[in-house]
């Protein structure tokens, strides 16, 4: 039985690919928040448009996603993180951006306090299409009430070059009682920008939505276009997309190995790896000509094909990380005094990464079996072999270990493509003249899934896009990590995380 046959609704939505959308009643609404509360669904992401709301969710069982819809012309629709956590903040984000208000019962009140508003747009509700104004007031943290308890302000300026983002921590001595965050700094207004935009501008306004993971926001661009107006990708074109895929993935978890390393006072890790870092993005340069691979990914395949000295840097880059990373494993594993900063730190519970469908290597270093690519098996993973390590300590360590069995199978993956292209086209032109079609697409970013969703115009213009990061669902898991460690833990538990401000902020 789908998703959809367990939820009232009123009708389909035709035009939505490759999985349904549907239309619900309230009661249809209740019953979806119904399944994500009691487990059997996990919420994949919350949006809004001025007088709607959708939700995505995954039943991790089949594999199988719906995407539910409530109409809202009144402005207000039934609360869900009211019931169910993991949408606050992408609830509060509905409210700063559209003004539309979530309603629950008086013992359950929204929280209705900005996220991303920090009263510098200049107005409110800026995506709503209305005159409308609220009163500025300042933030207000939530209380933590106990003998002997500070509070530490951290941010949203911080002690090096790094995006801003402030915590403030409730603490006993030293000891965290409670953390809260507050983003939204580097809010860009992409979903503002998106509006109207023809398929080549949005495309590079997703590679920029969070510039680490400039390719998999590509990649989850161009599959939700490509569902939407239903063309294929010449094969080609999937194996060079994966191939950037996997070289993003390899120069991040180097450089956050190392980072952790470093925050654990180690050096000469963080030293070692960020040459292999360094070594990743120029191999990348010369094969596809941007450290970043930005621009490559384009809805229809890719924009231009590897270089012709790319092969043999990318065969020349997987012989020195071969040589080089079992070395540097073994260094990790042997170190006492790292392993005595990492192990027990920030434990992250395997509950919670079920309940807030936590993906990358925070869930999977507590157990939650996912990863896009194999679970939604889309191309070309369907065709390479490749294993997703899971863990069930969920401490820091568990965290670099899952990190560290990715490179491994990331080596592994780019070897099998190699070996695998031949030449053809890496370009479909998209169709012109099917206009409002949607289309939904998740792709494995490094830090976990990257969901796109968007609406075509009969021109192939935007009218509407939402892109969600990994981010959304890891953010709310740091705080409960760092509860009952100390302070100075804290920047050990945050960069074993490394969530992306950018891709949170919109």
């Amino acid at each position: 039985m789908g998703i959809l046959d367990s939820i009232p609704h009123v009708h389909a939505v035709p035009s939505h690919r490759p999985w349904p959308r549907a239309v619900v009643t309230e009661a249809g609404w209740q019953a979806a928040i119904d399944r994500l509360v009691e487990g059997g669904l996990t919420l994949l992401g919350f949006w809004g448009e001025p007088t709607a709301v959708h939700m995505a969710m995954l039943d991790g069982s089949s594999a199988e996603i719906a995407v539910v819809t409530y109409a809202c012309p009144a402005g207000t629709f039934p609360s869900v993180a009211s019931r169910h956590p993991p949408a606050l903040r992408l609830e509060r984000t509905i409210h700063d951006l559209f003004g539309l208000v979530p309603d629950a019962a008086d013992d359950l009140r929204p929280d209705l306090r900005p996220w991303l508003d920090h009263d510098a747009w200049g107005r409110s509700y800026p995506l709503s299409g209305r005159n409308a104004s609220r009163d500025a007031q300042p933030y207000r943290f939530l209380p933590a009430e106990g003998e002997a308890l500070h509070q530490v302000a951290v941010g949203p300026v911080h002690a090096g070059i790094i995006e801003p983002g402030h915590f403030r921590f409730s603490a006993n001595g030293e000891h965290v009682v409670r953390l809260e965050q507050w983003l939204g700094y580097t809010h860009k207004g992409i979903e503002s920008l998106m509006q109207g935009a023809d398929l080549e501008a949005a495309a590079k306004l997703a590679n920029r939505t969070s510039g680490d993971s400039a390719v998999a926001y590509a990649f989850a661009f161009a599959r939700a276009a490509e569902a939407a107006l239903d063309i294929q990708v010449p094969r080609r074109a999937n194996y060079l997309r994966a191939l950037m895929a996997e070289l993003e993935r390899l120069a991040n978890h180097f450089g956050d190995i190392g980072a952790i390393c470093n925050d654990a006072s180690f050096a000469l890790m963080h030293a070692q790896t960020g040459i292999l870092r360094e070594r990743t993005l120029r191999a990348a340069d010369i094969a596809f000509g941007h450290r970043l691979m930005m621009d490559v990914v384009v809805p229809g395949g890719v924009a231009r094909d590897i270089a012709p000295d790319g092969l043999p840097a990318l065969r020349m880059l997987l012989a020195e990380i071969n040589k080089v990373f079992p070395r540097l494993i073994e260094l990790y594993d042997n170190t006492a005094s790292l392993q005595d900063r990492t192990v027990t730190t920030g434990v992250v519970k395997a509950d919670y990464v079920r309940q807030f469908g936590a993906g990358g290597y925070v869930g999977r270093a507590s157990g939650r079996d996912f990863d896009a690519r194999r679970t939604l098996a889309y191309a070309p993973y369907d065709h390479l072999s490749f294993e997703v390590p899971v863990l069930d300590m969920g401490d820091v360590n568990a965290r670099v270990w899952i990190r560290i069995r990715e490179v491994e199978q990331s080596v592994e993956l780019i070897a099998q493509i190699l070996g695998l292209m031949e030449p053809g086209e890496i370009r479909t032109a998209p169709p012109a003249g099917r206009g409002g079609c949607e289309g939904l697409a998740l792709t494995e970013a490094f830090r976990g899934d990257v969901l796109a969703w968007l609406r075509l115009d009969g021109e192939l213009r935007v009218e509407r896009c939402h892109l969600r990061d990994a981010s959304w669902f890891q953010w709310p898991l740091l705080e409960t990590a760092i509860e009952g460690n100390i302070i100075a833990d804290f920047p050990l538990c945050n960069k074993s995380f490394n969530c992306s401000y950018s891709g949170a902020d919109l």
